[in-house]
């Protein structure tokens, strides 16, 4: 959450650009929750990889048993992308809300 609010604070202008040529909150909203959705998304790659990765290096190293099963993966990408986008709603609905005007005006 902290990431998107410093990226809605960061683009704050840019918002307001956007919303003065004619973007609704909507548009707005769905391009934060949209971003939000791809990073964690990447995320839950990332961290499946990786899981996937060091379970095979220890059980080659150290002959423990050790299986990645499909419910831990989908279990792990499904709550990465859950928390991802709960957490990405705040800063998108605190950047659709923005005044055009005063966005314009932000440094």
């Amino acid at each position: 959450m902290n990431i998107m609010l410093v990226s809605v604070a960061e683009r704050t202008r840019e918002i307001g650009i956007r919303m003065a040529v004619g973007a609704r909150g909507g548009d707005i909203l769905m391009q934060f929750l949209v971003e939000a959705a791809v990073i964690s998304l990447a995320g839950g790659v990332i961290g499946i990889v990786l899981g996937w990765a060091i379970s095979l290096i220890i059980a080659m190293t150290q002959g423990w048993p050790a299986a990645v099963t499909v419910f831990s993966v989908f279990l792990g990408f499904g709550f990465s992308a859950v928390v991802g986008i709960f957490f990405g709603w705040y800063p998108a609905r605190k950047a659709a809300g923005l005044n055009p005007i005063e966005a314009l005006r932000y440094e």
